[in-house]
């Protein structure tokens, strides 16, 4: 049975990036010979496959979010072992995070690709769906987002950290109960189960919704132009996004020792699907399953990465550090070291629980250029690269849960 589980695993890794380098050399085609409209055209409809793709993961993320995370705590047994994982977590979650703020300050400062730039054909109109949405965007807004009005919106909507905060106090009256709630959690167990089994069928389209979120953009973007324009800003970021690679394997290796080349085995396919559709919510069942694979206990899967998808996005992280200076280097604003520095404890605050709202890293970077008054219309700039960053930055926030989990799982000896 494992070898069979190996070779699937290892044709849907094979089948994404198959589809990966066809995306990229259909879009290619389309945008040299053919007519503009024609292009945009193409890309609409093929946006739909990765739009299906998403909407098949999204279908089952807020069951599967509450029945694991529920089940999760009611299996701690304990409030005491709650508060225990749960101070594990956040430990882990807020120094990855500021690791990973302090790497995209260094790399940003380090090149400075936005020194000098020519703002040339850029239309502050494109930045308009991300700063219309940073209008309500504020310290209060911030709070009462957390606490959900109704779990059924709250459900929805998709909004994890919602569903996080109902599922915690749902699964600690539970386990606080005792076997009263026995019958409840096993229902809820095999609802779980049946969740995951829906997994392995969704994770059939994967091949088709990268395909059609590569093969939209390559359509429509002038290749040329964009290397040409970009290439010095996503150099330095690949660079930041590497050395947060590095640190993340390195703090991983510590831990886990000889299991981590394991561990990466596991995620390769995770890792293709976030890196192929910019979504690290698309991989959230899939990784469940392989880290329970692995070897964590599903109690701890259960309870770590609902958790660490509200908390733990490092790729993000370093992103907004780095795209916020960048925009303040292309405007001519000099920021010196306090303000940067204040800008990431901003940063630190302001982007937990906002992984459910689309472009959420852009988001959280237009709402703090506005807090610096640097002009929000600099979003514009990396608009026409921000999908292939963000290719990145999902993958490195798979990789950030998967060590965190493991990690919390191996300090709990499970």
């Amino acid at each position: 049975m494992k070898k069979i589980k190996k070779i699937g695993l290892g044709n849907l890794t094979v089948q994404i990036f198959i589809a990966l380098l066809l995306g990229i050399l259909t879009g290619v085609i389309i945008h040299d010979n053919s007519s503009k409209e024609f292009a945009i055209t193409f890309s609409g409809y093929s946006k739909l496959l990765a739009t299906l793709f998403i909407r098949l993961v999204q279908m089952i993320i807020a069951p599967l979010v509450f029945t694991t995370l529920v089940v999760g705590i009611a299996k701690l047994g304990d409030l005491k072992s709650v508060g225990r994982i749960g101070g594990r977590a956040l430990g882990w979650f807020f120094s990855a995070s500021l690791i990973s703020l302090l790497i995209g300050m260094f790399w940003i400062n380090f090149f400075e690709p936005g020194v000098g730039l020519q703002l040339i054909d850029i239309d502050p109109s494109a930045a308009k769906e991300v700063t219309e949405k940073t209008q309500d965007f504020s310290a209060q807004h911030f709070v009462e987002h957390i606490i959900p009005k109704s779990v059924f919106e709250a459900m929805a909507t998709n909004e994890i950290l919602q569903i996080v905060v109902f599922s915690i106090f749902f699964g600690l009256a539970a386990a606080s109960m005792g076997s009263y709630t026995e019958p409840v959690i096993k229902v809820l167990d095999k609802i779980a189960h049946i969740i995951l089994k829906m997994v392995n069928y969704v994770m059939k389209f994967a091949p088709y919704g990268v395909f059609g979120a590569i093969a939209a953009v390559f359509a429509t973007k002038d290749l040329s132009v964009l290397l040409v324009t970009y290439t010095k800003f996503l150099g330095a970021f690949l660079v930041g996004i590497g050395s947060l690679w590095v640190v993340l394997l390195v703090v991983g290796y510590l831990f886990l020792r000889s299991q981590l080349k394991e561990l990466l085995q596991r995620i390769v396919s995770p890792l293709a699907i976030a890196f192929g559709t910019t979504s690290s919510e698309a991989v959230f069942p899939k990784l469940t399953e392989e880290l329970e694979r692995f070897g964590v206990k599903d109690r701890i899967v259960s309870f770590m990465l609902p958790l660490g998808y509200s908390f733990n996005l490092d790729g993000s992280m370093m992103y907004m550090t780095f795209a916020s200076i960048f925009i303040a280097q292309a405007s001519g604003i000099q920021l010196d070291l306090p303000t940067q520095l204040t800008m990431l404890l901003v940063l630190m605050l302001t982007s937990k629980g906002i992984a459910g709202v689309p472009r959420a890293s852009l988001v959280v970077v237009a709402a703090t250029c506005g807090m610096f008054n640097i002009p929000i219309e600099g979003i514009a700039l990396i608009l026409p690269i921000d999908h292939f960053c963000d290719m990145f930055r999902s993958a490195t926030n798979v990789l950030g849960n998967a060590l965190a989990t493991s990690v919390v799982g191996k300090w709990e000896n499970e």
